[in-house]
């Protein structure tokens, strides 16, 4: 389960980390996170030193299946975003801007239009919306999942999104590396299976594209090597004729 929301929020309670105590406990933050299948809020409060849960929204809007080959966000996947924003700005009536963390992730960096849909997403929202970097993405994503699940081992932690995977080694609370590649479950699935026809042609041609990737980002032989080896496995257990 993706930890979005509880890593925005995490953050966001850094950012009021300098007010007082009280006003601290007295606050109610909130993080949205606007992914490419999914966007979510969540709403909580910090209670004598720990993350209490207000209140919390998940809708699937598919915002990453909008985007055409051109780089362009379809006209239908941008109305779903802004409806959904619209009814989550219901919940975040009356909370100033400083309580509030809005960011949207790898549909907005590729989208071409994206300025255009910033300004009427903002509007819908009523708080400034962030399109934050891949590997801000993952350092987010460790400090949720650092804060949920507390432990000092090195381990490491991927994110399969929509459109982005992140992947990020760390110690404890500390990232060590964070990588973020261009490979998602909805790119992957409209690009390759496209017909809900899992074949052996088309996973040959998930293979190529996955190896391409992850060697332009530097992977090393052996990590691409497991990842053949896992997509392999998966088309051995579901590929159809």
């Amino acid at each position: 389960t993706r930890p979005n929301i509880l890593r925005t929020a995490s953050n966001a309670q850094c950012r009021v980390a300098a007010t007082p105590a009280s006003d601290i406990e007295d606050a109610p933050l909130a993080a949205i996170d606007m992914g490419s299948n999914s966007f979510r809020v969540e709403i909580a409060r910090i209670v004598r030193g720990r993350y209490v849960r207000i209140d919390y929204v998940k809708e699937t809007v598919r915002l990453g299946a909008g985007l055409d080959a051109n780089g362009l966000l379809s006209d239908e996947a941008a109305e779903r975003g802004l409806a959904c924003l619209r009814r989550f700005a219901v919940k975040l009536d009356g909370m100033p801007q400083q309580q509030v963390r809005a960011v949207a992730t790898q549909t907005l960096r590729e989208a071409k239009n994206r300025d255009a849909f910033l300004l009427r997403a903002q509007a819908a929202l009523g708080h400034p919306i962030e399109v934050i970097s891949g590997r801000e993405e993952a350092r987010l994503i460790y400090a949720g999942v650092a804060h949920l699940q507390p432990s000092e081992r090195t381990r490491l932690v991927i994110d399969i999104g929509g459109r982005s995977t992140e992947m990020i080694l760390g110690v404890g609370r500390k990232p060590l590396r964070a990588e973020s590649f261009q490979v998602g479950s909805v790119s992957l699935s409209l690009r390759y299976f496209g017909e809900g026809r899992f074949t052996e042609a088309a996973f040959r041609r998930v293979g190529d594209h996955l190896v391409a990737v992850l060697a332009e980002q530097g992977a090393d032989d052996e990590v691409i090597a497991h990842v053949v080896q896992t997509l392999t496995a998966v088309r051995e257990q579901i590929v159809t004729a």
